[in-house]
C-alpha cells in the first residue's frame, strides 16, 4: 500500500517500526561518505602506470621538439591538444590544453567576462545586473562559480531532453542582461539525462537579446557509459552553432578528472577561433605555462580516443554494479511505497532522487546523524534552495560496494521516516 494511501493509525504504527529500524542502524556506529562523485581507490589504481612513463631526461621531450620540464607553451603541446579534441570531437587547432580542472578553466571565463567582456563587448562588472540560466537539478560546483560573481541565477526545469528550451527561448530573447547558461549536456549531473539533437540545435539557434550570451558546455561524462550496448551521445555544440551563425556562442570544456587521476589530471577548452584567440592573449599573461609533463604522460599512457575507450570500459566494470545495486535497493525498498522516483541512468557518476515535498533536508540529516554522508539537499539548486525541498544527489562511485550496500540500507530507512513525518504532519 502506498504511503499517502495509509491512515494516521497505521502511519503511526509504521512510523514506530521505521524508528526502531533508524535506532539499530545508527548503533551501528557507521562512518560512511557519498558526498561527492569520486572514483573509487580501485578505479583510481587503473592509472597509476602513467606515473612510470616518463623515466628519462629523452623521455620529457614533446613531438615538436619541446622540453617539457621547461616554461612555455601556454595552450597545451600539440599531443596533449590532439589527444583531447578526439575526446572532445573538435579540432586540435581549437583546443587549449591547461591544468588539472576544467572548472579552473570555467571560473577563469566568467572572470573574464566580469572584468572584460568577450570579443569587445561590455564588462559585466559595468552593466547594472547580470543573469545566468541555471537547469535544475544542477551541478552545484557551477552555480558556485557565478554566485560568487552575484550572477543572478535563474533556474530552468529540465525534462527527459534536457532543458526546457521553450522557457530559455523565451527569456533569452527578451533580456539582454542574460549572459550565459550551465549545460552538463551528456550524462547530466545529477539526473544522467543526455540533451537531445532538437535541444542542442536550439541552443545554438536561439535569437538572444545579449550579443555576449554564452553557453558554458561542460561535457564533463562524454566517455563516462556504463553500458557498451545502451551508449548516449550529444549532438556537437560547436558544429551547431557554426551552422547557425553563432560560432562563438560556446565554449566546450572535458577533462580526464575521472578518467586518469581527478587531482592530477588535465583539463581542456575548446571553442572558436575568436574565442580561441582571445583566451590564449588572456592565459599568455595568466602564466608562464601548465604542468607539460603531465600532458605528455597522459599522452603516452592513454595514447588516443581508442585508448581512453579501452580504460573507460574498466571503470565501468567497476561502477556499474555499484550503480545496478543502487537501483535494485531503491526498487526493493520504495518502489511500492509512492514516496519516490529515481533516475536509472546508462552513464556518468550519479542517481538523482526525488522524495516527497519536503523531505529532502530531513531524510540527509537523518542519514548523516546514522553514519552515512550525503551532498547537501537543495545542492542541486541555485542558491543551495530547492523550492520543493525533495531532491537528493547519489554518489555511488566512492564507497567499496559492502558500504555502499549499508549505506543505501540507511539511505532508504531516512526516505520512508521522512515521508511518514511529512504525512503525519498534514
Amino acid at each position: 500500500m502506498s504511503y499517502v494511501d495509509m491512515s494516521t493509525s497505521e502511519l503511526e504504527t509504521l512510523k514506530a517500526a521505521l524508528e526502531t529500524e533508524y535506532a539499530s542502524h545508527c548503533a551501528k556506529g557507521l562512518s560512511l561518505n557519498m558526498a561527492r562523485g569520486k572514483p573509487g581507490c580501485d578505479q583510481l589504481a587503473l592509472s597509476l602506470p602513467m606515473l612510470d612513463e616518463l623515466t628519462s631526461s629523452s623521455d620529457l621531450i614533446a613531438e615538436d621538439g619541446t622540453d617539457c620540464r621547461n616554461y612555455g607553451v601556454m595552450d597545451g603541446i600539440a599531443e596533449a591538444k590532439r589527444l583531447m579534441g578526439e575526446v572532445m570531437e573538435h579540432d586540435p587547432a581549437n583546443v587549449c590544453v591547461f591544468g588539472n580542472s576544467s572548472l579552473n578553466i570555467m571560473f577563469d571565463l566568467v572572470t573574464a567576462g566580469y572584468t572584460h567582456g568577450y570579443l569587445g563587448s561590455t564588462p559585466w562588472c559595468k552593466l547594472p545586473e547580470v543573469k545566468w540560466l541555471c537547469p535544475v537539478p544542477g551541478y552545484d560546483r557551477h552555480f558556485g562559480i557565478t554566485e560568487s560573481y552575484g550572477i543572478e541565477m535563474i533556474p530552468i526545469s529540465m525534462n527527459e531532453n534536457g532543458p526546457d528550451m521553450d522557457e530559455i527561448e523565451r527569456l533569452v530573447a527578451e533580456d539582454d542582461s542574460i549572459k550565459g547558461i550551465w549545460c552538463v549536456p551528456q550524462y547530466a549531473n545529477p539526473t544522467g539525462i543526455t540533451y537531445s539533437d532538437e535541444t542542442v540545435h536550439r541552443l545554438a539557434e536561439m535569437p538572444c537579446a545579449a550579443s555576449d550570451f554564452r553557453i558554458f558546455w561542460d561535457n564533463a561524462y562524454c566517455v563516462h557509459h556504463l553500458y557498451d550496448d545502451e551508449r548516449e551521445h550529444v549532438a556537437d555544440i560547436a558544429a551547431a552553432c557554426e551552422a547557425a551563425g553563432n560560432p562563438n556562442r560556446y565554449f566546450k570544456f572535458a577533462s580526464t578528472s575521472k578518467v586518469t587521476l581527478p587531482g592530477a589530471g588535465i583539463a581542456a577548452v575548446a571553442a572558436s577561433d575568436e574565442n580561441i584567440a582571445e583566451i590564449k592573449a588572456r592565459v599568455g599573461v595568466q602564466t608562464v605555462g601548465y604542468d607539460k609533463m603531465n600532458q605528455l604522460r597522459h599522452v603516452r599512457f592513454l595514447k588516443d580516443a581508442a585508448g581512453v575507450d579501452a580504460l573507460m570500459k574498466k571503470h565501468a566494470a567497476i561502477i556499474r554494479p555499484k550503480f545496478e545495486l543502487v537501483a535494485r535497493m531503491l526498487e526493493e525498498g520504495l518502489g511500492n511505497e509512492g514516496i519516490a522516483t529515481w533516475t536509472n541512468p546508462v552513464g556518468g557518476y550519479f542517481v538523482s532522487f526525488d522524495g516527497l515535498e519536503g523531505t529532502a533536508k530531513r531524510t540527509v540529516e537523518l542519514a548523516k546523524k546514522a553514519g552515512v554522508t550525503m551532498t547537501g539537499a537543495g545542492a542541486t539548486w541555485p542558491y543551495k534552495q530547492d523550492p520543493r525541498d525533495t531532491n537528493i544527489r547519489i554518489a555511488p562511485t566512492l564507497p567499496p560496494l559492502s558500504e555502499l550496500q549499508q549505506a543505501m540500507e540507511v539511505f532508504v530507512c531516512c526516505v520512508k521516516l521522512a515521508a511518514v513525518e511529512v504525512l503525519l504532519a498534514k
